[in-house]
C-alpha cells in the first residue's frame, strides 16, 4: 500500500518581507508603490506577502505593479483622482483592470482591496464611498458580478488624490461565501446608496487540494443589512468576530474542510480611531487567532457609524 505524497499549497500568507512573494502588502505611506497601504500601523507585523510559487513574469512602476505564477496572478494600480472625482477615478481603475485580467491566463478576480482617502466625506450620495461604488458598477463586466469577488474598501489617510486597487487573480474561480447572518452586499436596499457594493463575503480558494484557504472580505458589525453598536467599538469587534465564526462555519460546510481562528495566516483590524487600539487588542486576546499574525491600521470605515473591520485569511486543518 502506498501512500499519497501531500501536494504543496498553491497559496500561503506569512508576516515578513520575502523577495519571492506575489503580493508584499507593506503598511506604510508610499506613494511609488501600488502595494505600499497608506494606513498607519498601530501594532504587528508591517509585512504581509503572499506566496504562490515561482513568479513567472513581473514588474513594478510608480503607478502599477503585476505579477504572474501558475495558479495565481496580482495586479495592482494607483489612479489619480481629477478634482477630487472618486466616481471617474474607480470607473478609471476598474476599465483598467479588466482590460488587464480578463484577456490574460488568470482571468477570474478574486480578492480586491480599495483603499482611497476621505471615504466618507460627503452628504448622502455623494458621499465618496457611494460615488466610488457607482464608478466600478459602470465599469465592470457581468462576470465581475457573477458572483462578485470578495472585498475591502478602507479609507486611508490624508486628502483625496490617489484610488488603490489590488487584484488577487486565477487560472479558475473560487467558491464564493455568503454570510447568513448578513444581506449580500450586492443585495443592499437603496438606503445604503443608489448602487450596491460589488463584493461577496468571502471565498474559499483551492477547495480541492490539500490546504485550502478561506478569504475573509472586509468584515464589519453588520447583521442583516444594519450596522450595530455604533460609540462601541468593543462590542462591534466582537460582533464583527461573529461574523467572522459565521463565514469560517460556511466555508467549511461548502468546502468539507475545517476552518477555525487558530488557522489564521493573517489579519488585518482597521481601526478608525488610534486610541482604540488597547481596546481591540484586548477583544482579540480572547479570539482564539495568533497575536502575531494580527496586524492593527488606523483606517476609516465605509460606514460613517462604524469604528472598527477586519479581513484575513485561513488555512484550513
Amino acid at each position: 500500500m502506498t501512500s499519497q505524497t501531500p501536494t504543496p499549497a498553491r497559496l500561503c500568507i506569512v508576516p515578513e518581507p520575502r523577495d519571492d512573494a506575489l503580493i508584499s502588502f507593506a503598511f506604510r505611506p508610499d506613494a511609488d508603490s501600488p502595494l505600499a497601504v497608506d494606513c498607519a500601523r498601530l501594532a504587528g507585523p508591517g509585512t504581509e506577502s503572499w506566496l504562490a510559487g515561482a513568479i513567472g513574469e513581473s514588474a513594478d512602476t510608480r503607478g502599477a505593479a503585476w505579477a504572474h505564477g501558475e495558479h495565481y496572478a496580482m495586479v495592482a494600480l494607483v489612479v489619480d483622482e481629477a478634482a477630487g472625482d472618486i466616481e471617474a477615478a474607480a470607473a478609471e481603475a476598474y476599465e483598467r483592470l479588466l482590460v488587464a485580467v480578463r484577456p490574460s491566463a488568470h482571468p477570474y478576480l478574486l480578492r480586491l482591496w480599495n483603499y482611497f482617502a476621505a471615504i466618507n466625506e460627503g452628504e448622502g450620495d455623494a458621499e465618496r464611498y457611494r460615488r466610488f461604488c457607482v464608478g466600478r458598477a459602470r465599469a465592470v463586466d457581468g462576470m465581475f458580478n457573477d458572483p462578485p469577488p470578495a472585498a475591502t474598501a478602507i479609507g486611508t489617510d490624508g486628502v483625496p488624490g490617489r484610488l488603490q486597487v489590488v487584484a488577487l487573480c486565477a487560472r479558475g474561480p473560487a467558491m464564493a461565501l455568503e454570510n447568513p447572518r448578513q444581506t449580500p452586499a450586492w443585495r443592499y436596499p437603496r438606503e445604503h446608496g443608489p448602487v450596491s457594493p460589488g463584493f461577496s463575503r468571502g471565498a474559499v480558494l483551492d477547495a480541492d487540494g490539500d490546504t485550502p484557504r478561506l478569504i475573509a472580505s472586509g468584515t464589519a458589525s453588520i447583521v442583516g443589512h444594519l450596522s450595530q453598536h455604533p460609540g462601541d467599538t468593543a462590542e462591534q469587534l466582537r460582533e464583527s468576530l461573529r461574523n467572522l465564526a459565521a463565514l469560517m462555519a460556511e466555508g467549511s460546510k461548502k468546502s468539507g474542510r475545517d476552518f477555525q481562528p487558530a488557522g489564521c495566516e493573517a489579519l488585518r483590524i482597521y481601526l478608525r480611531h488610534a486610541h482604540d487600539l488597547g481596546t481591540a487588542q484586548s477583544v482579540m486576546a480572547a479570539s482564539g487567532i495568533p497575536a502575531e499574525r494580527i496586524t492593527y491600521l488606523r483606517g476609516d470605515i465605509c460606514r460613517r457609524e462604524l469604528d472598527v473591520e477586519l479581513e484575513g485569511v485561513f488555512a484550513a486543518d
